[in-house]
């Protein structure tokens, strides 16, 4: 996808991947270069939070019986509800994805940063991809998505598999990327494929402007 990049404004960068496929670790690479990330998983739990308008509407759709006892949503519980059944995905989704979105557009109108990296999964999905500048899917084989989930996760391979299924397949995320990284390596892999696609774009030396790396970064684009 030929999206131009941005000048004299803010940079939005949408990282997106399959669950398991190291999206946040790669967003935690862009912090490092000075970037800042805005989370849509966080802020989907700031927004199903008690009193605001779509907890309301999530408890009215699947009742009490998500809640814990301080009337918290069992994000665990609500899963289990909605993953293999698309019809409650899809109206869940009506529900949170119009608020996190409002949240994101405010904070990107807010941030100091001239780099601003969006970590979402269902970026394509819910139409978050339409805030950003370039797209960037991160892929892994599911045989490592699974690894990783079970390593961190309580949820069963089974578990793990109907939420890999409910979200656009990997290739279709692929075809409408700017760029890809192949997170079946090295940590150290990860992280240079993050640095070439920071040259090509011809912001790393800005972005990394006021970070201690700042002299190593200009080593490396005058080795390219």
């Amino acid at each position: 996808m030929k999206r131009p990049v941005t000048v004299n404004k803010k940079l939005v960068l949408g990282i997106t991947g399959s669950f398991g496929s190291g999206k946040s670790t790669v967003a935690g690479m862009f912090k490092n270069f000075g970037a800042e990330v805005l989370d849509a998983d966080k802020i989907a739990h700031q927004v199903i939070s008690p009193g605001r308008a779509a907890y309301k509407k999530i408890v009215s759709l699947f009742g009490n019986g998500i809640l814990k006892k301080n009337s918290e949503i069992r994000r665990d519980k609500l899963a289990k509800r909605v993953f293999g059944e698309k019809n409650l995905l899809k109206r869940l989704g009506r529900i949170i994805h119009p608020q996190v979105i409002r949240i994101m557009r405010e904070r990107i109108k807010k941030s100091p940063k001239k780099i601003i990296v969006l970590d979402v999964p269902l970026l394509i999905e819910a139409h978050l991809d339409d805030l950003a500048d370039k797209i960037i899917v991160v892929t892994a084989a599911q045989e490592r998505q699974l690894v990783r989930l079970k390593q961190k996760t309580h949820l069963s391979r089974l578990d793990i598999l109907k939420r890999i299924r409910a979200q656009m397949p990997i290739l279709d995320k692929v075809r409408m990327a700017d760029f890809v990284i192949d997170n079946n390596g090295t940590i150290g892999q990860t992280k240079k494929q993050v640095e070439a696609i920071l040259g090509k774009m011809g912001i790393l030396p800005r972005i990394n402007s006021h970070s201690n790396l700042r002299s190593l970064m200009f080593r490396k684009l005058r080795a390219h």
